[in-house]
């Protein structure tokens, strides 16, 4: 018990020395960013009765991994935050592309060979 006991109060003492810096705000948006498009996709597959991903959801991947990138490079050096943030960053920019791709093939009428 007074193992928990320990943690918990290291625990309360880290948050009551938490600073606001602008690397910390950068990492906390694109965190948010990047946790809101489930929200957004929750959003548009009950609205559709169907399961959607919409074009926002493919956005605030890209520009929350993006920014997370940002953060656990430049602002903390964290080599497990950068490995965890480069592959989502990868697939949602190829969904994006794969995404405006079909949008601009489908307006002009043309077809994908």
């Amino acid at each position: 018990m007074e193992f928990l006991s320990t943690h918990f109060a290291h625990i309360m003492h880290s948050l009551q020395q938490f600073q606001l810096t602008p690397w910390k705000m950068v990492g906390l948006l694109g965190s948010v960013m990047f946790t809101s498009r489930w929200f957004v996709q929750l959003y548009y597959t009950r609205k559709h009765k169907r399961v959607v991903m919409p074009l926002s959801f493919w956005w605030l991947s890209v520009l929350g991994s993006i920014l997370l990138l940002a953060y656990f490079t430049l602002g903390k050096n964290d080599s497990v935050g950068i490995i965890s943030n480069f592959f989502p960053t990868f697939v949602s920019v190829y969904n994006l592309v794969v995404h405006l791709r079909h949008h601009k093939n489908s307006v002009t009428g043309d077809t994908i060979a």
